[in-house]
């Protein structure tokens, strides 16, 4: 175990986690931020953002994040690639286990990990990401604005992102691929009589097809088995991170959110949560607003200690 005892240790190096890292160290507590695969997170990967705001023009994921992490690093934030799988109280602090088998003492933790969705493991969905396939309706919706889209996904949150869609695209496909959709869901009342959006029950993506951009996707179960579209978005489960939560029995809700209050605290003093991992709005502004929260009353909290 290392001697050094941190103010604040961040597991997740997204928009939550370094933002809480640059508020923290900004005011000098000392802080570190484990992340597992690399910094900056999943928000990498947009390729294009128009609604953060202080970028009218727009911007990618990539220079933000970039951003992030050097403001990040100016004001003392130390960030090491290390993947955390225990969390565990030590008398008043709580310690942290990783893979390299290092263990870090903190005051206070902030799990900012993010979470993952489930691959449908279809040809063409790793190839088109970015290039008309999508994961977020809010994030990339207006981009098809008069276009032909898919939605595929069975849940509440694929039925909202139909609902999204068919404000702006020409026509919705809403796929739940084979599994059916919850009829109690009110909004399916409604959009199904919406002359714009077509319900293609019994019916599953085989493959997404296309050349420098989605065109198409291949369909089974369906005639005809192959429709034109310039957007697919895939709207699966979410994978949470419960594996390490559960060696500190921080609470979760039924699907893997991290249940947090107001001040992002969790049920386990000195233990808060931010961004994507308490399934809250899935957004890198949201995702720092709760990075910002989660700082602020994680230092509140150290200063109560002493």
């Amino acid at each position: 175990m290392s001697d050094e005892l941190y103010d604040v240790i961040v597991i997740g190096a997204g928009p939550a986690g370094l933002t809480t890292g640059i508020y923290t160290s900004r005011q000098k507590y000392s802080t570190l931020i484990l992340e597992g695969k690399k910094v900056g997170g999943k928000a990498l990967d947009a390729t294009w953002i128009e609604n953060y705001p202080g970028f009218p023009e727009g911007v990618n994921g990539f220079e933000i994040m970039t951003k992030m992490e050097k403001q990040a690093k100016k004001f003392g934030v130390e960030i090491k690639i290390d993947t955390v799988y225990a969390i565990s109280k030590f008398d008043d602090n709580i310690l942290v286990l990783t893979r390299s088998n290092a263990v870090y003492k903190t005051k206070t933790l902030v799990i900012a990990t993010g979470v993952s969705r489930k691959s449908l493991g279809i040809k063409g969905e790793n190839e088109f990401k970015g290039r008309g396939v999508s994961y977020c309706s809010v994030c990339d919706g207006p981009f098809f604005l008069g276009k032909k889209v898919a939605v595929i996904g069975s849940g509440h949150e694929a039925i909202h992102d139909v609902e999204i869609l068919s404000k702006t695209a020409k026509k919705v496909y809403a796929i739940p691929n084979g599994k059916g959709y919850n009829e109690n869901y009110s909004e399916l009342k409604i959009l199904k009589n919406d002359p714009k959006i077509e319900f293609l029950h019994d019916t599953y993506v085989t493959e997404i097809k296309g050349t420098d951009f989605v065109e198409s996707i291949k369909l089974e179960g369906n005639e005809p088995n192959e429709i034109k579209v310039d957007g697919v978005f895939l709207i699966t489960e979410h994978i949470p991170v419960s594996k390490i939560l559960s060696s500190a029995s921080i609470e979760t809700d039924a699907g893997g959110c991290i249940i947090v209050d107001k001040d992002q605290k969790t049920n386990i003093p000195g233990v808060f949560a931010a961004g994507d991992c308490c399934c809250k709005g899935f957004q890198i502004v949201t995702a720092t607003g709760m990075g910002a929260c989660a700082a602020l009353n994680a230092m509140k909290y150290i200063k109560q200690l002493t």
